[in-house]
């Protein structure tokens, strides 16, 4: 417990302190985010906000990470390669950031480009995690053998590409408000935390290799997160960008798959889903029918423009964010209780 603390200490305030120097290079430099001309008119104003903060947070959460192992505790394969896709997803999400801002236009990397690039980053975790670490090559809901569809070594690893990928690209989506996408990720990394000590303390009932590392991973992600959020709050001084989302879309990706809880991903980031869906049904409604379901695509853009100030829809959002974490942690220990890995009567008797 204590090397979660530190880790998620040394994040935060890593992240703080990184926010606040990037914003001022970045400001000196004129970098900032363009904005789409076709998106809601008030974001129009955000235009020239720097942008990159992905490379605070990312940088914080290493230091976080590595710096927890100074007191005492023990960096695993699985924990270093959760850290590594992170950072790997992360710099697909730079050259994307980087190519907006020198060329000033709301683009970046084309789609093609960008999905050969997060699908290098899959191929290379799940490589990495079946070559490397005993994880359990099973789709999984709450644990390994439930509901523990096996599917060998090559269908895991199409299926952790698939999953990184589309986990991704939703908190991409997610991120179109000050601090929306980030609170979102902060509250999935929070949960992650939590299993992956619960499975390190329970580890004959979910043998997760290094899960206490894992849950080190997620401690220094919640406090680089935290540490952004400072600087990203509406009115944002600085935006995640790419660097950022796809990073944080990996990580969360990542774990769940080392974690054999891939399914119960689904759960937790259930505003991430919601906001991917909103685009699908956007696109299949106009395609196939000519009309909007909604006024814009994803669903936090809907709001806006029916006149929600940008912070209800930001705290709105962030709660039902939190209500999908509960439930998904309300799952997972419902699911120990079930299956006599704890008695929750004898727990609450005094």
């Amino acid at each position: 417990m204590i090397r979660l603390l530190i880790a998620g200490s040394i994040a935060m305030f890593t992240s703080l302190i990184g926010c606040w120097l990037l914003i001022r290079v970045l400001v000196r430099y004129g970098i900032g985010q363009p904005i789409r001309d076709d998106g809601p008119r008030e974001h129009r104003l955000k235009s020239g906000t720097p942008t990159m903060g992905g490379i605070a947070v990312v940088v914080a959460a290493a230091v976080g990470y590595v710096g927890s192992d100074i007191f005492g505790g023990i960096n695993t394969r699985t924990g270093i390669i959760v850290l590594l896709t992170i950072i790997a997803a992360g710099l697909v999400g730079f050259l994307d950031d980087w190519i907006k801002v020198v060329a000033s236009r709301n683009l970046g990397l084309n789609k093609s480009t960008k999905i050969i690039g997060l699908l290098l980053v899959g191929i290379a975790f799940a490589w990495a995690m079946t070559e490397f670490t005993s994880v359990h090559t099973t789709v999984s809901f709450t644990r390994f053998d439930s509901p523990g569809i096996e599917i060998g070594r090559f269908g895991w690893s199409v299926w952790a590409v698939l999953l990184i990928i589309a986990t991704t690209n939703a908190v991409n989506l997610t991120d179109g408000l000050d601090g929306l996408a980030a609170g979102a990720s902060g509250f999935g990394y929070g949960a992650f935390m939590i299993i992956g000590f619960w499975q390190f303390d329970h580890y004959d009932d979910y043998q997760v290799a290094h899960a206490l590392d894992l849950a080190v991973v997620s401690a220094a992600m919640v406090g680089a997160i935290v540490g952004f959020l400072w600087w990203n709050a509406a009115p944002a001084r600085i935006f995640m960008g790419d660097t950022g989302s796809l990073a944080l879309g990996s990580g969360l990706a990542a774990l769940a798959l080392a974690t054999s809880t891939q399914l119960l991903l689904v759960v937790i980031g259930g505003l991430f889903v919601v906001e991917t869906l909103s685009v699908i049904l956007q696109v299949v409604s106009f395609r196939g029918f000519g009309r909007r379901l909604f006024r814009m695509a994803p669903l936090h853009h809907h709001f806006e423009l029916r006149g929600w100030p940008e912070t209800t829809v930001i705290v709105r959002l962030w709660i039902l964010s939190g209500l999908c974490t509960a439930v998904g942690l309300g799952v997972f220990y419902g699911d120990a209780v079930n299956n006599g890995i704890i008695d929750s009567i004898s727990r609450l008797t005094p």
